[in-house]
């Protein structure tokens, strides 16, 4: 059976680098994750990022009148732990603020001499819709040509992480990834495909359960050279024959 393939929506890169770099920031500042939190893996990060108690206790009140005004008890067994419990998750599912692509690359950019395509697929990502605050999630493919220059591959998806950990829209999270291995590597070209679930269309809004949002984002070559970017969506739309 052939692959299924993509329509993508492709955004411009922004004017201003550093919209696409960093949507407003918290009022609140937590404290900043920093290189050697981040060089350690993914689930081993936690859900305490150290924020000001006072901002703790600020959040669990909201939590716990927002429970009142939606009718429930907060003070009912269930419940009563609830508020701390929301507060810990936002916080961590939005660390992504504290982080900056410099602490998550740290020193894996290594001087190299390849100059084909290197491909990170099928990346899972999780994110926050800014609209509803409801979860989408879904896979980002990331590819770029070297100049001189490769990462570590498995700084590719914290880069990805990093912004999808903040509360987001799926283009402008496109931008941002396809930005910042930009930024890291100044390399001749890069491409990155999002494709994402949102649940704001699943189980509110058009309840439409199938659908699925593509978007992508190209710099340089990938931009500029057809056959490039003819090789970069069809690598992005292969299936792995590996086991899973």
């Amino acid at each position: 059976m052939a692959a299924k393939k993509f329509r993508t929506r492709k955004t411009e890169p922004s004017a201003d680098k550093r919209e696409v770099d960093r949507p407003a920031r918290p009022l609140n500042v937590r404290k900043r994750v920093d290189a050697k939190t981040v060089a350690e893996p993914l689930e081993d990060w936690g859900l305490d990022l150290d924020p000001a108690p006072e901002h703790n206790a600020e959040f669990e009140r909201v939590i716990h009148r927002t429970l009142e005004i939606i009718g429930e008890d907060p003070d009912r067994e269930g419940l009563k732990k609830t508020p701390q419990r929301v507060a810990n998750s936002l916080t961590w599912l939005t660390r992504g603020y504290d982080m900056d692509v410099r602490d998550v690359v740290g020193d894996a950019v290594f001087n190299e001499s390849h100059s084909s395509m290197v491909m990170v697929r099928d990346i899972e990502l999780y994110s926050l819709c800014e609209h509803h605050m409801l979860p989408f999630f879904g896979r980002a493919h990331i590819a770029y040509i070297p100049d001189g220059k490769i990462v570590g591959l498995s700084k590719l998806p914290r880069i990805v992480d990093m912004f999808a950990r903040r509360l987001q829209v799926q283009e402008r999270l496109t931008e941002q990834i396809a930005q910042a291995v930009q930024d890291v590597l100044a390399p001749k070209g890069v491409g990155v495909v999002i494709e994402a679930v949102h649940l704001c269309m699943m189980m509110r809004g058009v309840q439409k359960q199938n659908s699925q949002t593509v978007t992508s984002a190209v710099r340089g070559i990938f931009r500029n050279d057809a056959r490039t970017r003819e090789e970069f969506l069809t690598l992005a739309n292969s299936r792995s024959t590996l086991s899973r």
